[in-house]
């Protein structure tokens, strides 16, 4: 008998949103002749770093996440990325619905550094579904969980996470520094009349490197 299904069918950059938003297209599909009446859907996304190759500049800066390219085998394990939960309206047979997923750029969250570290392909995730589902019944509603072993697969193309990040961070990126941290690069860079943080820690890594 069939059952109940949950696919990913796509993934945008949200255009108008607050907040950085990924916008994932679900499609639900349910065999009951009586359809189903809402869906109370939770769903947990994970990245999976092991299902794609990388280039020799994305393995350098992954280095600090899973350690050198040579112990990949062992290290490679999937990332937390989202948790999130949406309402799925009433319909019968199947429908489509968006998952809108808020997302920063906090290079402190591993899969933040990740994301971070791709410069093109695609980034393999596997969305796990849970929830309530209330269904229409002869003479009333019935009320049922997802099973856990409902799941999909997608890919988001490192391009749609790009265009994200610059509409609402062109060009720069964000580091979360201790506030004594910040007194000394402050000090280092008024000592020095440097009119940027940039020029400061571009200052900071040819002084490093010398």
């Amino acid at each position: 008998m069939a059952e109940r299904a949950f696919d990913c069918v796509g993934v945008r950059a949200e255009a108008y949103a607050a907040f950085p938003t990924l916008v994932f297209r679900l499609r639900v599909t349910d065999p009951s002749p009586d359809g189903v009446h809402s869906i109370a859907l939770r769903c947990q996304i994970r990245v999976e770093p092991q299902l794609r190759r990388y280039g020799d500049t994305e393995a350098e800066l992954l280095g600090d996440l899973f350690g050198d390219p040579s112990r990949w085998g062992d290290t490679l394990k999937p990332l937390q990325f989202a948790n999130v939960s949406v309402m799925v309206p009433a319909f019968t047979g199947s429908t489509e619905v968006d998952l809108p997923v808020p997302c920063g750029y906090d290079l402190e969250v591993a899969a933040g550094r990740y994301f971070a570290a791709l410069d093109e392909g695609e980034i393999p995730m596997l969305m796990l579904f849970s929830g309530t589902v209330f269904a229409r019944v002869p003479g009333g509603f019935s009320v049922s969980q997802v099973p856990w072993h409902h799941e999909a697969r997608c890919r988001l193309p490192v391009a749609v996470w790009r265009e994200l990040m610059d509409r609402y961070f062109p060009d720069s990126g964000w580091l979360r520094l201790r506030r004594d941290t910040l007194r000394e690069l402050g000090r280092f860079k008024s000592a020095r009349a440097l009119t940027s943080w940039d020029e400061t820690l571009e200052l900071l890594l040819k002084e490093a490197r010398r």
